[in-house]
């Protein structure tokens, strides 16, 4: 039986749809998909100051710092130094002009009073923990040299020098460092400072400090100050502090 002129049309407009449907289908699965786009890339770091890398790997430190408190210590903590400072030199530009860390801190008393605290505290931190990476090593070692005799000349020996230092730092109240430096007179001293105030704005050349902060020790530590005040001689690098007393006694 013949179909009538309706079903005939029905059936046809059907096909019809069908067609454009699959032609639709076919043309979505043809076009390639959209390339996503790029992730923005990390913004370059923006100021005079950068963050040193640390000249030995994270863990080299270990039993005695591990390596965790190395990864949020310099990663973390010192990288936020060098941020809040450039961000405080930022506000005064006129000011500025390109001088060192330690330069910078030895004339605090310059800087514009509008970022001068900021300069002290961010400047400190910078200044005192770009030290601080320095005057440790894996390799350990022991004072040699001109250092060694002034260390028992000024200060009665290597040991009793572990005492002293270990004593002040363990009388630090809240956070600071525990410092042996060069005085004025350039005689070995121990002495305190709060915070991250810097030897430097005192008048002193520091050779070697120790970070009393809790963010140094309390990782491994917890709040035994004292066993970390211990500890850490195992790896001084008493040739970098050897070396750096020669040259500032003969400059």
């Amino acid at each position: 039986m013949f179909p009538t002129r309706r079903q005939a049309l029905k059936t046809l407009t059907a096909a019809a749809l069908a067609s454009t449907a699959l032609g639709r289908l076919s043309s979505y699965a043809q076009t390639p998909a959209p390339t996503p786009a790029p992730a923005p890339a990390a913004k370059a770091p923006t100021g005079p100051f950068t963050l040193p890398p640390l000249p030995y790997a994270y863990d080299a430190l270990e039993p005695y710092i591990d390596t965790e408190t190395m990864h949020l210590h310099h990663d973390k903590h010192h990288a936020a130094y060098v941020n809040k400072l450039n961000e405080a030199l930022a506000k005064e530009p006129s000011f500025f002009a390109g001088t060192n860390i330690d330069d910078l801190m030895k004339n605090l008393a310059s800087v514009p009073e509008s970022i001068r605290t900021a300069v002290r505290n961010q400047g400190g931190g910078h200044a005192n923990h770009s030290l601080f990476w320095l005057t440790l090593s894996p390799k350990g070692g022991a004072p040699k040299g001109a250092f060694a005799k002034a260390l028992e000349a000024d200060l009665g020996g290597i040991d009793k020098v572990k005492q002293e230092m270990a004593k002040a730092g363990g009388s630090v109240f809240g956070s600071g460092w525990v410092w042996l430096v060069l005085d004025g007179g350039k005689k070995l001293t121990i002495l305190t400072l709060p915070n991250q105030d810097s030897p430097l704005s005192e008048g002193h050349f520091p050779l070697f400090g120790i970070d009393v902060w809790e963010h140094a020790y309390y990782l491994k530590y917890h709040n035994v100050r004292a066993d970390y005040l211990s500890a850490i001689w195992n790896v001084v690098n008493w040739d970098f502090i050897s070396d750096r007393y020669d040259k500032a006694i003969q400059a």
